[in-house]
């Protein structure tokens, strides 16, 4: 027996643990990227630039296109227990931000969003420039993927709301607000820590897929705010439905579906910079 322990002991000598892990870990070096400057002039004579916002244009459009149908399906069916109904509705909207954050993360980093959009500009991470670029192809392709809905289907479409968002019955504007609020703020968080450098680096024994935790995020965050709100936490998403169905009552409630987005995206960006990451302090340093 004490033969054996000598063998593990030497073993374990011979063959030390090569990667660190838990708190072990956070000393090992990562590369933190610079601060994107406000202005770049030069990414408008670059062809990735506009390939960038053809990417964020097209995902959009997928997005808005493939959510819409599913909620109008959902709602025109009598018998709700033989549709997908709620989380089938929110498994559509995650799992369409997992696949399409997946499909175009190395071309334009998979916003889809412009509250993302938003979020990552106040943390430096993308110029003022590309950010406005990606938020006007983005709303274009949301209104181009609720436009091919409804051509689809126009009776229905109008009928059955056209996947528009507002404050449902029994909620006020503030309640609305609130949960537009905190849903983003989940949304851009899980951004934020999924696409971290240092996480990166420091949890590299544990693959990290960042498109799961950030389509897992849109879907819990759809189960909690669409009985509140429809869940918008996408201001292209909800613009682009209110002006394809273009009623009152999308109109109505949509500036809580840009405030309540910007606002959150904003908390985000500061608790994880400031916060989290403490990168004001570091700059000090």
């Amino acid at each position: 027996m004490e033969g054996k322990d000598e063998d593990v002991k030497l073993g374990a000598n011979k063959f030390t643990e090569k990667q660190p892990i838990g708190t072990s870990a956070q000393s090992k070096d990562y590369v933190e990227s610079p601060p994107a400057p406000l202005f770049e002039p030069g990414e408008l004579k670059s062809w990735s630039f506009y390939r960038a916002g053809i990417a964020e244009f097209t995902a959009t459009f997928l997005f808005l296109y493939i959510t819409i149908l599913t909620v109008i399906g959902y709602s025109r069916t009598p018998n709700k227990c033989a549709t997908v109904g709620t989380q089938g509705i929110a498994w559509a909207f995650g799992g369409m931000i997992f696949a399409l954050v997946y499909c175009t993360a190395g071309i334009s980093g998979g916003h889809i969003n412009p509250a993302v959009t938003f979020g990552l500009l106040l943390a430096r991470k993308l110029s003022l420039t590309r950010a406005l670029f990606y938020i006007i192809a983005q709303v274009l392709g949301a209104i181009v993927g609720a436009g091919v809905v409804k051509g689809f289907q126009p009776g229905p479409y109008e009928f059955l709301g056209g996947g528009a968002n507002v404050v449902s019955h029994g909620y006020t504007k503030g309640d609305g607000l609130g949960a537009e609020i905190i849903g983003t703020f989940v949304l851009v968080y899980t951004v934020f820590s999924a696409t971290d450098a240092k996480r990166s680096a420091r949890d590299s024994h544990v693959p990290i897929l960042a498109p799961l935790p950030i389509g897992f995020a849109v879907f819990l965050v759809h189960l909690a705010t669409i009985p509140i709100t429809g869940t918008g936490i996408n201001p292209a998403r909800s613009l682009g439905a209110a002006i394809i169905f273009n009623k009152d009552a999308a109109w109505d409630d949509q500036w809580i579906f840009w405030v309540g987005p910007f606002i959150g995206a904003a908390l985000a960006a500061i608790y994880h910079q400031i916060v989290i990451r403490a990168i004001p302090f570091k700059a000090r340093e």
